[in-house]
């Protein structure tokens, strides 16, 4: 089964853990951080999605065409990184027309709400998406967490109704692929981020199986977790887990689960429909 894999391309410190700690000067590590991503995907023969902040594509468009001249796709996440409840409506209308205004020539099909930051509560982000003639979502995660998630949606590929997106509408205009849950009685988050750095591969390895019983996993990274030189900030202890755990081993399981699976970039799932 050929699965989807997906980065989110955006600057460490946009960890919320982290923010409130940063100091005045510090490195991006933009281009360290992906360089060694593309390498083990060029290695792997293998293509991805990546979801880009329009802030990033500003300062660095280097690292943004070094993206696309490898044959990945180049997504939405927004621009600022600001969740999309604190934005509100207008708010999030503007950064979606900013950012894809500075995307331009690369097309972009599909979005990622910063932090997952998207539930009924900001339903009309559909509304947005569609009139940015986006085409598909990847922002909804089946979790129960305190800061972000929605648990019950209908499956791995659905339409969400503007009414209620936990419900699937057939004659919706936007996609959502929404990120793989390990259904364990409950939705375990295992496909991405923290927890890739969190659990051992050989539990990885086993959740992906177990989902792929049923239907392709769409996987989530960010090309800085990877990156072992990132810069370490005197934070509180949970902070730091959430932050730094895992981050020196996480190339290595990222080079493992290349070789475990197959991937594709997520509109690849979109031509059958």
């Amino acid at each position: 089964m050929i699965n989807g894999l997906s980065f989110d391309f955006e600057y460490w410190w946009c960890n919320d853990f982290l923010k409130k700690y940063l100091p005045q000067d510090r490195e991006d590590c933009i281009q360290e951080s992906l360089d060694p991503v593309i390498q083990l995907l060029k290695k792997h023969d293998t293509r991805a999605t990546f979801f880009i902040l329009g802030s990033v594509v500003e300062k660095y468009p280097q690292s943004v065409e070094t993206i696309y001249k490898n044959g990945h796709e180049i997504a939405c996440h927004g621009y600022s990184h600001t969740a999309v409840d604190k934005l509100g409506k207008e708010g999030f209308s503007q950064e979606i027309k900013k950012s894809v205004d500075i995307l331009e020539s690369f097309k972009p099909i599909g979005f990622r709400a910063p932090s997952f930051s998207v539930n009924n509560s900001t339903k009309w982000f559909l509304e947005i998406l569609e009139k940015n003639d986006f085409l598909y979502d990847s922002s909804i995660f089946p979790v129960n967490m305190i800061y972000y998630g929605v648990p019950k949606v209908p499956g791995w590929i659905y339409r969400p109704s503007k009414d209620d997106i936990c419900k699937n509408d057939p004659s919706g205009t936007i996609t959502e692929f929404p990120i793989s849950p390990l259904k364990m009685g409950m939705n375990v988050p295992v496909a991405g981020g923290f927890y890739f750095r969190f659990f051992p591969f050989w539990f990885l390895h086993w959740s992906y199986k177990q989902i792929n019983r049923t239907n392709p996993t769409v996987i989530y990274l960010h090309p800085w977790e990877t990156f072992p030189g990132l810069p370490r900030l005197k934070v509180p202890l949970i902070s730091r887990i959430e932050a730094y755990y895992g981050v020196n081993d996480a190339l290595n399981k990222m080079e493992l689960l290349l070789e475990s699976f197959r991937f594709q970039p997520i509109k690849k799932f979109l031509e059958p429909i």
